[in-house]
Formats: structure tokens, sequence, C-alpha cells
């Protein structure tokens, strides 16, 4: 088929979607909105099949082919987040078809899920829920269990809402492994930490799931830590070491959750900038936050740090009370860096620093990789070139 072919495919859906658009809802009965409710739904499921699949098939190509990564050119082309994108290309994988090296067709890894996925029986919750069931299951359970399993759900899944297979999921893995035993390696797959996206009001979710290991350490640090009185903001001088007073534990009416959250931050504050965490990208493992003279002097508008997180003024100047200062000056009409040259090749810890205020980030075109995630190159001409090191050419 060719892409003419395509294009004229969809002319005639978008044909009968201006058709279907046009209908009065007005005239018609619950049983008729029923009805063009389920059709509705299985035409969108079955675009979303399409979308999925190109956003599989373009994950198989080059990056040079491209003209940048998959999800990124996905991402760009149809306004979504590269997250969406990748997001698609993950779920599509395993309901796609397969071949060997030698060119011989392979059925999907999940027939049954892809059968009623392209039959538009699913949406992608339902495939969600089925794909976490089997991403869950202990790496010892037979593969014969996994395809039944899978077989099952995907049937099931046909005639089900995605909570109410959510919870078949659960009950068929506890038959699947009724003792609870997980190996090491099923826990390592399983470990992560995610920041969310910051929020409007500065504040940002995250998601953890610990090892036992690391849920150990954590029980240890809270416990002292985050025990009433402990690391309390409101305090005058919060206590870090040795044991609050009665009236710090009596006066300490914050929840469990915020003790925890205070800990934490009192730990990690104590921890960044210790020579025993070496350099990243040529500076101390610490915070760098950018503002100006004028915003600090006035306790307005936010600081930016080194990872694109915005910090309100205030907490910016809390947090300078116990840190080592830098100045980095700028022009206050052009807003160029003021002359900070070197005549070495590498640019020196001041020119880092100079760079996190002046760029804030990676200033490659559409590139949105914050400063804790760059390296320093020379803009204009190489050092092998007979480029300088200086602040304005970095």
């Amino acid at each position: 088929m060719s892409s003419s072919d395509v294009v004229a495919a969809f002319d005639s859906v978008n044909t009968a979607l201006d058709t279907v658009m046009a209908l009065d809802l007005s005239g018609l009965d619950v049983a008729d909105l029923l009805h063009l409710a389920a059709l509705t739904e299985k035409a969108i499921r079955r675009h979303t099949v399409v979308s999925h699949d190109v956003s599989h098939e373009l994950a198989q190509r080059s990056i040079s082919e491209i003209g940048g990564t998959p999800a990124k050119a996905l991402a760009d082309w149809l306004r979504i987040s590269p997250a969406e994108a990748r997001r698609r290309a993950r779920m599509a994988e395993p309901m796609a078809d397969r071949a060997t090296l030698t060119g011989e067709s392979l059925p999907p890894r999940q027939p049954t899920t892809a059968e009623a996925w392209r039959a538009g029986a699913l949406d992608p919750e339902h495939v969600r829920v089925i794909q976490r069931f089997l991403a869950d299951l202990p790496l010892d359970v037979p593969a014969a269990e996994r395809e039944k399993a899978e077989a099952f759900l995907a049937e099931h899944a046909r005639l089900l809402r995605p909570d109410q297979l959510a919870r078949l999921a659960d009950r068929l893995a506890i038959e699947l492994n009724p003792d609870g035993t997980f190996s090491d390696q099923d826990r390592a797959r399983k470990r992560g930490f995610t920041l969310g996206r910051q929020r409007p009001d500065g504040m940002t979710d995250a998601r953890l799931c610990a090892t036992p290991e690391l849920r150990a350490y954590l029980e240890a640090l809270l416990a002292k830590f985050g025990a009433p009185g402990m690391c309390n903001p409101a305090d005058q001088t919060a206590v870090t070491d040795g044991e609050p007073v009665a009236a710090q534990v009596a006066a300490d009416t914050r929840t469990v959750a915020q003790r925890h959250h205070d800990a934490l931050m009192a730990v990690l504050r104590s921890t960044v900038g210790d020579p025993k965490l070496g350099q990243h990208h040529g500076l101390p493992v610490t915070v760098v936050v950018s503002a100006t003279l004028q915003e600090i002097q006035e306790r307005t508008g936010h600081g930016v740090t080194g990872g694109g997180a915005l910090v309100p003024m205030e907490d910016v100047i809390r947090m300078a009370s116990h840190a080592y200062h830098y100045l980095a000056l700028f022009d206050g009409v052009s807003g160029q860096a003021l002359w900070l040259g070197r005549s070495k090749r590498l640019a020196s810890a001041d020119q880092r620093i100079v760079l996190h205020a002046k760029d804030r980030g990676c200033t490659a075109p559409g590139c949105t990789v914050p400063g804790y995630g760059c390296q320093v190159h020379h803009a204009a001409k190489d050092w092998s070139d007979g480029g300088s090191t200086n602040i304005d050419e970095l």
C-alpha cells in the first residue's frame, strides 16, 4: 500500500466523521446514544492502535535517519510530550509482529492482547493493566504460565472495565505466586525514584519504589531526624543533633509525612558539598542557584537551580545562609557576562558557575537539558583551532 492510498483512506475516515459530527444528538433516545458511544469508542481505540504502531515503527529507525531521537521527533511533530511518545512505543512493542534474524515472521510477544487491541476491544488502560501484571510477575514463573495468564486477562478485558480487570489481575497474581516469593532480581528491576514536574506553587510530587535495603536506611534516618521536635523549620534554631527539649517536642504540630520531608531535607543539606562526594562536571556536588542582585535585595522572584527548578527568593536567601557564595557580574543592558577569561583549555569552576547563570542549561537549539546535565564546550572556535577559554566563548 502506498502513502497516497493511506492518505485517501484517512480522507474517507474524516469525511465519515464530518457526517457523524453533524448528527443532532437531541433526537436520539438513550439506547441510540449508548450504541453511538460504543461505535465512537471502538473508532477511537482503532485510531489509537494506528498511532501506537507509528510510534513503535519510528522507534526502530536510526537517529541519523530521523534527525534526532524518535521520541523527540514525534513529540515535536505531534506537539505531544517526549514521555508520551516513548510510552506509546513501549506499549506497542510487545503487541507488534516480530521477525527473526533470517527474516522469518514471529507472532507478537502478547498475541491475545494484540488481537483484542487491534479489534478495538481494548483501550490503553486495559493494555496497561495486562502489561503491568506481566512485568510484576516473578522471573521464575514459567513461560507457559505467563502465556496462559496473558491470554486469560486479554479475553476477560473484552468484557470488563480496566478497574475490574485490575482486581482480576491481582487475584491471578496471588494464584501464580501464592507464597509471595520474589527474588533479588525481581525487586531490583522494580526499584526507582522519579521526581515529577514542578507545579505552579513550586512543589514537586515524587514517586519512590524502594528496595528493602533502601527502606532499611530510610527507617534508620527517619527514626532520628524525623522524630517530633527534630529538624523543625518552625524553630528558631532547628535541632539536627542531640535531642530536642520537651518544649520543642510539645510545640511540634507537623504531621508524620511533614517530619519525614524535613528530615530528608536536613540530611541532604548536610551532605551536599561534602568533598567525599567528589565532583560533577568540574564542580562540587552541591546546589547551584542563579539569581540577580536586585531579586535578592527585593526578596522577590525566583532563583533557578542547575537542574532547572525554580526556588522562591526567600528560600534562596535561607539556603544561602549556610553556603559558599559566588558573584557573577552581567551587563545590565545586554545581559552579557562581564569578563572572566582563562588561558587553559578546560573551563574553571568559576566559569562553570557563571555559565549556570548565563545559559541556564544546554544552548543547542531545542534542547532542554538543565545545567547539571551539561558539559562545557567552546562555542565559536574550538581550543585546538586557536579558540580561547573565555566566558563569552563558552
